[in-house]
């Protein structure tokens, strides 16, 4: 379908979407063009809204795609929504840490790799909707599995899982010893 620019359609799609638009639904919902249209459009639109003074930026985020406010204009957009930052505390964020990369993963092995307690850390990761519950393991007691939500990646930014960095990355260089 040639005669119809494909860009300002994926734009408005993305656009009114609540979440990020995965590339298979815009394939579902455009069936007039075929995926190299679709992906060509997406990138398209993702370096018209570098060019110049945007406020928006079209970024793959949790497996699709989405507008978000351009970091340099956050204040003035949070002045309207009254938005308050997500606030972990230490343990919800060690916690959080250990689910992302173990997962997924039961209670006992969190509270293993802490040295205590997390409970309560857990309910409110599941409270803000970071983590949920994707099953029971199949041991005594099944204990309940936990494992992060779409809502941790867009969080943090994250288009799938394989986004978060190594270990390797994130471990402090080891201290020098001088004599």
């Amino acid at each position: 379908m040639n005669e119809i620019d494909i860009k300002p359609i994926i734009e408005s799609i993305v656009f009114v979407s609540e979440s990020p638009v995965k590339l298979d639904t815009l394939t579902e919902v455009l069936p007039e063009w075929d995926e190299t249209a679709i992906l060509n459009g997406l990138e398209q639109l993702r370096k018209g809204c570098e060019e110049g003074c945007r406020g928006l930026e079209l970024v793959e985020v949790a497996g699709g795609y989405q507008f978000r406010t351009k970091p340099q204009w956050a204040q003035w957009v949070n002045r309207l929504k009254k938005a308050k930052p997500v606030k972990l505390s230490q343990s919800a964020l060690e916690t959080l840490a250990i689910i992302a990369y173990r997962q997924p993963v039961i209670r006992p092995t969190i509270e293993m790799i802490r040295g205590v307690d997390s409970g309560w850390v857990i309910r409110s990761l599941l409270e803000k909707g970071l983590i949920r519950v994707v099953g029971r393991k199949e041991i005594p007691g099944r204990p309940l599995i936990y494992g992060t939500t779409k809502t941790f990646l867009e969080l943090f930014n994250l288009n799938t899982l394989s986004d978060l960095p190594t270990l390797k990355e994130i471990e402090p260089p080891p201290e020098t010893v001088s004599e």
